[in-house]
């Protein structure tokens, strides 16, 4: 970990440097905490798994971001917390059962579409908090997305592309399609095109809302609408990366004015529905390339691409009551992976060797490094 190379643990130093060696220890992927859980209970392998994986569905892979992101949804709804909660064992389990790559299952990887698939179920049923008949397609649709992501993993591995949240947004779209606003077990609210015209009493624009809907953009990710459970999702992204945290905001605020000069209703401004897939895009970028002015500019260029493609999107499937979700993220960014460009190429980062942005940052500047000190032994 590149955190850790920073500390000396040699050296006896004092409770300060005890306490900042621990504060770092905490953070980018616990990688020491993950060799050490490889041998102990299996109850406590399954917890941190499930911790890793609900911090994969921010591109994060900390069991501490993990746990505070829970306790973001905790406070933000319990019912929506247990839904996700279910949706993650449920995924889990079918990949244990499927056979899946153990070490893919216990860095959270097959258990995040699950959680996205039965949070949003719950956002969407208008039945009400603690209905229990959605247990039952939150378990099939978190089951479901294990088998889709397993599918489709060799297809997008031809071009190194990551499976994402391909599946998450297919199971959500397929099940609101089926059950509808009027099923007498699983009815839904409709989703509301960000395109229809505002009533002319609410044409002012908000300025504190608007950049209240920049934090809200990160917490939208998880579906969470309110500030305190959005601070606690930025704060875990800021233990795994910092860099990933300002990228996050970045990517939000972008997304937000691209809303803003689409005219877009300003309740998706202030409650940061037009922030989340900007937010996700310039994440991405972060993850799988490294920082530099380049893929700076090509982080910049994907939230902007992700937002104008969620207004589209979100435009057309409204017209049906479908909502877009995170599709715009997902296409823009397996786009921009697909780059082949010789100025891009040499910074894109192989899928699985994909770690935080600093420990990428980190390991291509010891490369370089390596490579010019073997040229200089060469030529003299």
């Amino acid at each position: 970990m590149w955190i850790l190379e920073k500390t000396s643990p040699q050296q006896p130093g004092g409770l300060k440097q005890r306490v900042v060696s621990a504060l770092l220890y905490c953070t980018g992927e616990m990688q020491q905490l993950h060799t050490h859980m490889q041998d102990t209970f299996f109850p406590l392998q399954l917890a941190v798994c499930c911790l890793r994986g609900i911090s994969q569905v921010i591109l994060l892979n900390n069991p501490l971001s993990g746990a505070l992101i829970l306790a973001a949804l905790l406070l933000e709804s319990p019912w929506q917390a247990l839904l996700g909660m279910l949706g993650l064992l449920a995924s889990t389990f079918t990949a244990v059962i499927l056979g899946q790559d153990c070490e893919e299952i216990s860095t959270g990887l097959h258990g995040f579409n699950g959680m996205l698939v039965a949070l949003l179920m719950g956002v969407f049923s208008s039945a009400g908090d603690w209905y229990w008949w959605l247990l039952l397609p939150a378990c099939l649709g978190g089951a479901a997305t294990t088998f889709l992501s397993s599918s489709l993993a060799p297809v997008l591995g031809c071009w190194d592309l990551p499976v994402s949240v391909f599946p998450f947004n297919t199971i959500i779209v397929l099940y609101l399609a089926c059950t509808g606003t009027s099923n007498p077990y699983f009815p839904n609210y409709p989703a509301q095109p960000p395109g229809t015209p505002e009533s002319t009493n609410h044409t002012q624009l908000h300025v504190p809302k608007l950049l209240q809907g920049v934090v809200l953009g990160v917490g939208q990710i998880f579906a969470c609408e309110t500030v305190g459970p959005s601070l606690l999702i930025l704060a875990a992204v800021f233990l795994f990366s910092p860099i990933l945290a300002v990228y996050a905001l970045l990517g939000s605020g972008i997304s937000t004015m691209a809303g803003l000069s689409m005219s877009v209703q300003h309740k998706f401004l202030y409650s940061g529905l037009s922030g989340f897939n900007g937010a996700l895009g310039c994440m991405a970028v972060g993850v799988f390339y490294i920082i530099s002015w380049r893929t700076h500019l090509l982080s910049i260029a994907n939230a902007l691409l992700s937002a104008y493609t969620d207004i589209a999107l979100s435009n057309l499937l409204g017209v049906v009551g479908l909502p877009a979700s995170s599709w715009a993220a997902t296409l823009t960014s397996a786009l921009v992976l697909l780059l082949t460009g010789k100025n891009l190429k040499e910074y894109r980062i192989p899928t699985g060797k994909v770690t935080s942005p600093e420990q990428n940052l980190r390991s291509h500047q010891q490369w370089s490094a390596a490579n010019t000190n073997a040229t200089d032994v060469v030529f003299t």
